[in-house]
C-alpha cells in the first residue's frame, strides 16, 4: 500500500466494536480503512506501516461523515458508506472488479465468493475473489464480510478475531447464518 503521491492524512474514530481509522489522499477521496486492531495505538501503527509518511489530522466534512457512516454500520448495519468516495489507483485491476462486484451488495444479503466469480465473468475464480478481498484496504466500505464461501459457509476473514468478527458484523446487518438463540432475539 506504498503511495508515492502527495501525503496522505488519516484520523482514527470510535465505534462499537473498536478503534477504526480512515486514511484519505489531498482530493479528499479513501485510500484505505481499518477495521479495530486492537487500542488506539495499534490502529495508528498499522496506519503508519500501510501509508509510509500518513499524519494524522482533522477530518474534512466528507471524511468525517465517511466516518460516522461507518460508525453507523458497525454499531446498527445501517451506515450508508456505499456514497464513500474511494481512490482505486493504487488497486491492482482484478480486485478492483471484486471490489466493485462486493460494493454493490446491500446490507442485509451475501453472496459466495463463486457468485462474486460469476459476476465477474470468471466463473472458477472463487479462490482469486478470496484472496483479493484477503487484501481489501477498504473495510467495511468494501464489505468483504458480506462475501461467503460456498455453501453460504462463513468462510475465511483477515481482520481481528476472524470469522467470529465476521459472523458479528453480519448479525448486525440482520444476516444470521447460525440460528439465532433466546439471548439473541
Amino acid at each position: 500500500m506504498n503511495r508515492d503521491a502527495a501525503p496522505l492524512a488519516y484520523v482514527v474514530f470510535p465505534t462499537v466494536i473498536g478503534p477504526c481509522a480512515l486514511v484519505w489522499d489531498e482530493t479528499g477521496a479513501v485510500v484505505g480503512s481499518t477495521l479495530p486492531q486492537g487500542g488506539e495505538g495499534q490502529v495508528r501503527q498499522a496506519v503508519r506501516r500501510w501509508y509510509p509518511g500518513a499524519v494524522e489530522a482533522p477530518p474534512p466534512a466528507p471524511i468525517a461523515d465517511a466516518a460516522a457512516q461507518v460508525a453507523e454500520l458497525l454499531a446498527q448495519g445501517t451506515g450508508d458508506v456505499a456514497a464513500v468516495r474511494l481512490d482505486m489507483s493504487a488497486v491492482p485491476d482484478f480486485d478492483r472488479r471484486v471490489y466493485e462486484v462486493v460494493l454493490a451488495i446491500p446490507p442485509g444479503e451475501t453472496l459466495t465468493y463463486g457468485e462474486v466469480a460469476a459476476r465477474l465473468g470468471a466463473p472458477g475464480a472463487a479462490q482469486a475473489v478470496g484472496q483479493a478481498l484477503g487484501r481489501n484496504p477498504f473495510p467495511p466500505i468494501v464489505p468483504c464480510h458480506r462475501v461467503l464461501a460456498a455453501g453460504k459457509k462463513i468462510g475465511g476473514f483477515s481482520a481481528r478475531g476472524g470469522a467470529r468478527t465476521k459472523l458479528r458484523m453480519l448479525e448486525t446487518e440482520g444476516v444470521y447464518l447460525e440460528q439465532p438463540t433466546l439471548f439473541d432475539l
